[in-house]
């Protein structure tokens, strides 16, 4: 038995540092968004007299996109079927039944 539960340890040791992992590379992957985009945009202030221009954003916009979805990947974030909505289509699908049922008896 100790070494089943020992296995199950490992694993959950494995798992946890996975999910660590995954966090430290979503805060390092903003950290250098905000030190790249903060230098590129600093430097365009100041050698252009028409900093107000669209293609002086696509840089950051793009890549906050991509780090967006990064971060709902790695915080499990489910925007459309949260947790809620999934549990209330559940109880209306189960009344639904429940209801269709008593009708026959």
């Amino acid at each position: 038995m100790a070494i089943s539960m020992d296995g199950l340890e490992q694993e959950k040791l494995k798992r946890a540092k996975k999910r660590v992992d995954e966090i430290k590379g979503f805060y390092i992957h903003f950290s250098i968004y905000l030190i790249i985009n903060t230098f590129i945009l600093i430097n365009l202030y100041q050698h252009n007299d028409n900093f107000w221009q669209l293609e002086h954003f696509f840089t950051p916009f793009l890549w906050g996109l991509g780090l967006g979805f990064h971060a709902i990947k790695t915080f499990n974030w489910n925007l459309l079927f949260s947790k809620s909505w999934e549990e209330r289509q559940i109880k209306k699908y189960m009344d639904k039944d429940r209801d269709e049922a008593d009708r026959f008896l």
